[in-house]
């Protein structure tokens, strides 16, 4: 992109922005080797971890929005055997490049439990967290399970039901004592010591804190394309506070310019690295923690697509569904699916659609009907069934009859 532009129309912003994520290339025919991962790890950035599994868990469907149908157990050996990705806390629970292992260094330094967090209140807190690290050390990988058994403090309202082994792992992986090795297949956290996992070079690597944060920046533009103080801070949940003077710094040496964009009221910064396609093609659902929509005021401003997951709303309020996906035909969110992978009966349910105003229903539903059936293949369901009667549904019904 031409680096004298001080103005994108909000069109120009939705490609910018697609192509940050890799949707400017279309899906590869055979997308299960390093090169394909590595590639689409690298549009993402950070691969926000949610093991929901009404459909699939979330991150998998993220890597099949911009690959089809892969080779999940060949991804995850990739993910956790290759050494260039690490789990961490950096949007929330996320896997992350190596390289961004001294980049967070920081945040571990700085991480104290919460204050309901029954570990704080365990009187042989030091000499248990110390035990847990030996055990490791001596025995190798384990797993919450693998630790003894230990009665802790009585929970307080609003914990959450983790035993003490795991709220251990859990601090000691928060500090960067422990890392993950890999995930059990009931999506258990396995965990070892960092030098046994990460090349001696990310972890002997320093940088301080603002130099961490200016690069943690500076990636989260790479991966968003263009992008207001707030949604540069939400990448790595920074503050936008603490964000501003390294998002200032960033202009000054070159790698952000400011630019405005139609009917935004923030100004934006444009990624040095940022890419302006004439034109995105093709389909894909997205995962309600896509980073094209995991900041909700972004996907409001970017795609006029106001966007709440409704998991945790009562069924009486919920207003779109339970598992809702926004579903992107070219560089438009053109309609939101709830979806459910039935099992048991191998059916892949379409609870219900909804379009978005304005749309080609014909066009969208030829594409919907399509890429729902490519998803039921994938997750090895025999058939696309569509629970809803309303004309959209019927529609897409319709179109399913065609495939």
């Amino acid at each position: 992109m031409p680096r004298s532009r001080n103005s994108l129309s909000i069109g120009e912003a939705r490609r910018v922005a697609l192509a940050a994520q890799g949707f400017d290339r279309q899906r590869p025919d055979a997308p299960s080797d390093a090169r394909h991962f590595r590639r689409a790890l690298g549009a993402v950035g950070v691969l926000q971890l949610d093991f929901v599994n009404v459909l699939i868990p979330a991150h998998f469907l993220v890597m099949w929005s911009r690959l089809g149908a892969y080779d999940r157990e060949r991804f995850e050996r990739f993910l956790y055997r290759s050494g260039e990705f690490t789990e961490q806390w950096a949007h929330e629970a996320s896997v992350v490049r190596a390289g961004d292992w001294p980049l967070l260094a920081h945040r571990r330094r700085e991480f104290r439990p919460p204050r309901n967090n029954p570990i704080n209140d365990f009187r042989n807190k030091e000499n248990y967290l110390a035990d847990v690290l030996r055990q490791v050390r001596q025995e190798g990988a384990v797993t919450s399970n693998d630790l003894p058994a230990l009665a802790g403090p009585k929970s307080k309202p609003g914990d959450w039901h983790r035993s003490m082994p795991r709220r251990a792992l859990e601090y000691h992986f928060a500090r960067g004592k422990l890392a993950i090795a890999r995930r059990m297949p009931n999506f258990q956290r396995v965990y070892d010591l960092p030098e046994r996992l990460l090349d001696r070079q990310h972890r002997d690597t320093r940088v301080g804190k603002e130099g961490a944060m200016r690069e943690l920046l500076r990636q989260a533009a790479v991966s968003l394309g263009v992008a207001t103080l707030q949604d540069l801070a939400d990448f790595y949940r920074m503050s936008a506070r603490d964000a501003a003077l390294r998002v200032r710094e960033l202009v000054e040496q070159g790698e952000l310019s400011e630019v405005t964009i139609e009917d935004w009221t923030d100004i934006a910064y444009l990624s040095r690295s940022a890419r302006s396609p004439r034109q995105i093609r093709g389909a894909s659902l997205l995962s309600p923690f896509d980073p094209v929509v995991w900041f909700r005021p972004r996907a409001e401003r970017l795609f006029d697509f106001r966007y709440r997951i409704e998991i945790y709303v009562p069924k009486p309020k919920r207003k779109w569904g339970y598992y809702v996906l926004p579903f992107r035909v070219g560089d438009r969110l053109v309609a939101r699916v709830d979806l459910k992978a039935d099992r048991h009966s191998s059916v892949l349910r379409v609870q219900s659609a909804h379009p978005e105003v304005g749309i080609d229903e014909q066009e969208v539903t030829v594409a919907l009907a399509r890429e729902l059936q490519l998803l039921a293949e994938w997750l090895q369901l025999d058939r696309t069934g569509v629970v809803s009667r309303d004309r959209f549904s019927r529609s897409i019904a319709k179109s399913l009859g065609a495939y």
